[in-house]
């Protein structure tokens, strides 16, 4: 599979409303969409192949950003990899994710740190591990 079909199928993930990647992927990708993606690899091999689209995936997203309309908004979000029994079996992020505590509770995984004007459109984004400090990234978003 090719890395762009990976991302293609990732970006639609989190468009469908599917609770999550596994039933989307095994339920709607495998069975629908062989047509469009002939080369579809097992579950297992596309979550391998996954973080080979991270650094992809951000960089598409930093052609999507709005324009500066004077009021902007920032908030983060936690972003779990796993369930927080099986974080130490975790392997797919495992040097870049870490534990933080959130308003709901523990989560295993990463931080988006977000940065929308008043239309909702994307000024700037950074993804950190759980545990980072909400304000630590803040400077080098508003730059410019």
């Amino acid at each position: 599979m090719r890395l762009s079909e990976v991302m293609t199928i990732v970006i639609a993930f989190h468009g469908s409303g599917a609770r999550t990647f596994k039933d989307f992927y095994r339920l709607t990708v495998l069975p629908d969409w062989r047509k469009a993606f002939p080369n579809l690899v097992s579950y297992n091999r596309f979550v391998e192949l996954m973080p080979w689209c991270l650094m992809l995936l951000c960089c598409f997203l930093n052609t999507r950003k709005g324009e500066v309309t004077g009021l902007a908004f920032i908030d983060s979000t936690p972003i779990e990899v796993c369930h927080p029994a099986r974080a130490h079996a975790h392997k797919v992020f495992k040097h870049q994710v870490g534990w933080g505590k959130s308003s709901t509770g523990w989560k295993f995984g990463f931080k988006l740190h977000l940065i929308i004007n008043a239309r909702g459109e994307l000024l700037a984004f950074k993804l950190t591990p759980a545990n980072a400090d909400d304000r630590k990234p803040v400077p080098e978003m508003t730059e410019g």
